[in-house]
């Protein structure tokens, strides 16, 4: 069982590291009051050539739209991961920690929402690697994504604009 996902967004540096120290540019970050969004290639990834996330502290929440490669296409529209976000909230944009608690949500748009890596959230639980208050919130952010998603069809976008959050996607390459 590996240790949380740890990331760290630093909007002036215009980079994201992760816990294994790999560090990555960052094409675009725009700072919002209810999140940081951010686009960037995927480089060295077989599957998908781009990302677009916005991160969702009050709802500890990432969302991911992924741009994939031919062939590897998947039947989803975004995919939501469930973690911790903090905030330095500098004069600079700050620079933002997400803390990934292993429990994720596969979209699909007007059809259904499907919480997946529940095995590893036992897992890493079980380990120590999640602490109570984690675990806690974890379920609570899940719980409350597919509530809200399932209650307004499935739709993202009407799911966040009753709580007051539009979301904004960059054109980005394919």
């Amino acid at each position: 069982m590996h240790p949380p996902k740890i990331v760290t967004f630093d909007v002036p540096a215009g980079v994201s590291v992760d816990n294994k120290g790999f560090t990555r540019t960052v094409t675009h970050y725009r700072t919002t009051p209810f999140g940081l969004y951010m686009s960037r290639p995927m480089v060295g990834r077989t599957s998908a050539h781009w990302m677009r996330s916005w991160l969702l502290p009050a709802l500890g929440l990432a969302v991911t739209d992924f741009s994939w490669n031919p062939g590897y296409e998947r039947d989803q529209d975004f995919y939501l991961d469930i973690c911790e976000i903090e905030c330095d909230d500098g004069p600079d944009g700050g620079r933002w920690r997400l803390t990934d608690l292993y429990l994720d949500i596969v979209l699909r748009t007007g059809r259904g929402a499907a919480v997946v890596d529940v095995d590893e959230f036992v897992a890493a639980v079980g380990a120590g690697l999640v602490d109570a208050r984690q675990a806690e919130h974890a379920l609570h952010s899940s719980y409350a994504a597919v509530d809200g998603l399932a209650a307004h069809g499935h739709d993202l976008d009407a799911w966040l604009a009753h709580l007051g959050i539009a979301l904004t996607w960059e054109a980005g390459p394919g």
